[in-house]
Parts: structure tokens; C-alpha cells; sequence
């Protein structure tokens, strides 16, 4: 399967910023997306715009259980599914010294666990029918690390690895990172530090919307099946790293 007409996407944390960038796109090249977020009125008036060709259903991708549902109900929905986005990601920076546990806690429960439970939804689908495609959003902060951002680079890290682990572990399932660099999105809003906060305003001053990535992650979704795009790293024309 090539294109991406009636492609069966399930897109993560598609309430706002990327995910809900990403399912506009996708929809407008005639995939059909099954969307999932914490924040159902969102999910609910996005697929009311996008019509019949978008459903939704509320997901809390920490829990394995709210996952397999998710899956399961875009099964039951249209039939198959063809790729997963797995994009929803927080990212509550701070020094380390700062000893904020649960946020580190959080920041490896959504972006770390959120992944693996994704992943464990669809990936026995996959193997049944032979092929499928695993999108994982991760950031620049997977090749580098900053102050502030310890624990975020390292969950960034790991959605690296798991995402090459799993396409050297399978010949006929696609699996594709895609980096962002600074994106004006809502990530960062739960950022409990005013310095952090104000220095990631800063920061974006520079930065893409969110429509960059979604173009990125459609370039791969459309690839024929025989082709991987194994990694994109998007950043902005003007950003210094």
C-alpha cells in the first residue's frame, strides 16, 4: 500500500499542536484517522469538522488498558489499521536539583510508557496482517542535551532507541522518528520553574508551527511499503542548534 488514500492512521495526543496538525494533513491527503487525546471536546469538534472520514475516542496513553481499547474501537471502526502516530509527549522541564519527581515521573510515564503502550497495541495487529507502520514524534532533545532538560532528553533518548529496536526486529513493519526542533505548540505549558518558563519563551522566538512536522510524518506515512524513512529531523531555518 502506497499514498496515503484510505490509510487507516491512529494519531496520539491530537487535542492540539502536532497531533492535531498532523491529523488535518493526513485527512486532506484522504487517510482515514482514528484520534485520541485526554481532552475529548477537542477530539469531538476536530472530527465534527474533518466529518465521516475522522473518529475519536478519549485516550490516556500511560494506561495500557486505555490503549488497547483505543485500538481496538479503530478496529471496529474502519476495519484495520495501517499506521499509528504516536505523538503525545509533556515536557515539564527544570533542573535537576530542583528534585521534581513527579514530574520526571510524569515525563517517563507519557513519553517513555505512553510509546511502548502504543506500540504493544498494534503491534500483534501488524504481524497478522503482514505490515504496518509505527510513527513515533520524539525531538531534537533526542540527539543532544540541555540544562533544564535532563530528563526530557533522556525520554526523547529512549523513544530513539525503542523506535530502531523495533525496526531492526521487523523486516515488513515500517518504523520512522521524527524529531522536532522548536515547535510553537502547548508543550512546556505545565513548566513549574518561572526561569525554565520564561527561557522556553525566549527560545521560541524562532520556531516552527506545527504543520512543519505534519508534513514530515505525511512524507513518511505516504512512502510505499518496501520504503523506511528511518528518521527526519526538522528544525527551524534560523535556529542556532
Amino acid at each position: 500500500m502506497s499514498g496515503m488514500t484510505d490509510k487507516i492512521v491512529l494519531v496520539t495526543g491530537a487535542s492540539s499542536g502536532i497531533g492535531e496538525a498532523t491529523v488535518r494533513e493526513l485527512a486532506a491527503g484522504g487517510a482515514r484517522l482514528f484520534i485520541g487525546a485526554r481532552r475529548a471536546g477537542r477530539l469531538e469538534a476536530l472530527a465534527g469538522e474533518l466529518g465521516e472520514q475522522v473518529a475519536w475516542k478519549e485516550l490516556d496513553v500511560t494506561d495500557a488498558g486505555s490503549f488497547e481499547a483505543f485500538a481496538a474501537a479503530a478496529e471496529a471502526r474502519f476495519g484495520r489499521i495501517d499506521v499509528l502516530v504516536n505523538n503525545a509527549g509533556v515536557m515539564p522541564l527544570s533542573p535537576l536539583a530542583a528534585l521534581k519527581r513527579d514530574e520526571w515521573r510524569r515525563m517517563i510515564d507519557v513519553n517513555i510508557h505512553g510509546v511502548l503502550n502504543g506500540i504493544a497495541a498494534v503491534l500483534p495487529r501488524f504481524q497478522a496482517q503482514g505490515r504496518g507502520h509505527v510513527v513515533n514524534v520524539a525531538s531534537i532533545a533526542a540527539h543532544l542535551v540541555m540544562p533544564t532538560a535532563a530528563v526530557y532528553c533522556a525520554t526523547k533518548h529512549a523513544v530513539w532507541a525503542i523506535t530502531d529496536g523495533l525496526r531492526q526486529e521487523h523486516d515488513d513493519i515500517r518504523a520512522t522518528i521524527v524529531s522536532p526542533g522548536v515547535v510553537a505548540t502547548e508543550l512546556g505549558h505545565d513548566i513549574t520553574d518561572p526561569d525554565v518558563a520564561s527561557a522556553l519563551q525566549e527560545w521560541r522566538k524562532k520556531s516552527l508551527t506545527p504543520d512543519a512536522i505534519a508534513r514530515a510524518i505525511r512524507f513518511a506515512v505516504e512512502q510505499p511499503d518496501g520504503v523506511d524513512i528511518n528518521e527526519v529531523i526538522v528544525r527551524p531555518t534560523a535556529a542556532g542548534m
